[in-house]
């Protein structure tokens, strides 16, 4: 690409140079740029204890789960393949921070129960993350939080639907 074709593509095929980001895509790079950091920053702190983001993820998904909830259901619901989530939960179980426990009405599926040391490790995983949100949101008015949450939430809801998926080619 010559650089006369590269002056041609912005404000065309690519976003204009001036005033980059438009404010619709500079919110997706802020969100995904304000995940990864956080998720680098609690995983870092939860070192410190022997766990982490992804084991955090998982302990919670199990504790607020209803009695019952398969290992699949908990995969769906942290949004992460069965495969990725079976190696977690071999950690956790290997730690004896989780139970799987057999369905009495089909043997293929497993039924996951946090012990209570699973609790007491969620319990101080949430200790420091909790910490980490109060430095972080301190000063932000309540109201821009909720509105903020209400948003997030709309766009989880949306991908969550498969919508984005039905208009694609």
């Amino acid at each position: 690409m010559t650089a006369h074709d590269q002056n041609d593509i912005f404000g065309t095929s690519l976003p204009a140079q001036d005033n980059y980001p438009p404010p619709d895509l500079g919110l997706t790079i802020a969100i995904v740029v304000l995940s990864r950091r956080w998720r680098s920053l609690i995983d870092e702190k939860m070192r410190e204890i022997g766990q982490s983001a992804s084991r955090m993820e998982a302990l919670a998904a199990i504790a607020y789960s209803p009695a019952g909830t398969t290992q699949i259901q908990i995969a769906k619901r942290i949004g992460i393949e069965g495969p990725t989530l079976t190696r977690t939960l071999d950690m956790l179980e290997a730690d004896g921070l989780v139970e799987r426990l057999a369905d009495p009405n089909d043997r293929r599926n497993k039924h996951m129960k946090l012990t209570p040391a699973g609790f007491d490790a969620l319990v101080e995983c949430f200790a420091i993350a909790g910490r980490f949100r109060d430095r972080l949101l301190a000063d932000l008015p309540r109201t821009e939080i909720k509105r903020s949450l209400d948003l997030l939430r709309q766009l989880i809801t949306r991908i969550d639907s498969g919508q984005l998926l039905a208009g694609e080619d």
